[in-house]
């Protein structure tokens, strides 16, 4: 069977275009990925930072005070506990500060020798400066002479709180 000339000429151009548009996906298709990677990348980290952030609030730290900084009735405006002082501040448009202040009523009715003091961050700004408060809510833990041994940064969790006091006895 012979193919004419011409035949045999587009056929060779419909292969030829055919291998060119093919090349054209895949360069397409690596500059895609190529143009994707950095977002993938960002997205990756703001990802993990993300969750590195939920994972450490609310959790308690040892806080490194010196004994003179103590706090004691005057200056919070309200006794202290004979085991220890639960100290939130908290502001008024603060929804995680209404669940904290709910679980440490509830942690403080269950235990006479603790107390629980709410202070208001908005009218206490010296105390917020003087304490290093940077966000609500920030519960402060105080052993009975109103030195701070643990912070929570966020909304704590009933067992972490329950373990701080528990060190405390």
């Amino acid at each position: 069977m012979r193919v004419s000339k011409q035949k045999y000429f587009c056929h060779q151009q419909r292969l030829l275009s055919r291998k060119y548009f093919e090349s054209l996906e895949v360069i397409g298709q690596t500059t895609r990925v190529k143009s994707f990677a950095p977002i993938v990348i960002v997205l990756a980290l703001a990802s993990a930072y993300g969750f590195w952030y939920q994972r450490s609030r609310g959790k308690i730290r040892v806080a490194h005070t010196a004994a003179d900084s103590a706090l004691n009735a005057a200056i919070l405006g309200e006794p202290l506990g004979s085991r220890a002082t639960l100290v939130q501040f908290s502001s008024a448009f603060c929804t995680p500060c209404r669940a904290t202040r709910t679980l440490l009523e509830s942690v403080v009715a269950e235990m006479s020798d603790v107390r629980h003091v709410d202070i208001d961050a908005e009218e206490h700004l010296d105390l917020v400066r003087k304490l290093d408060i940077r966000s609500t809510p920030t519960t402060l833990i105080l052993n009975s002479q109103g030195v701070e041994v643990g912070r929570a940064v966020g909304a704590p969790k009933r067992d972490q709180v329950l373990t701080a006091l528990a060190a405390l006895r």
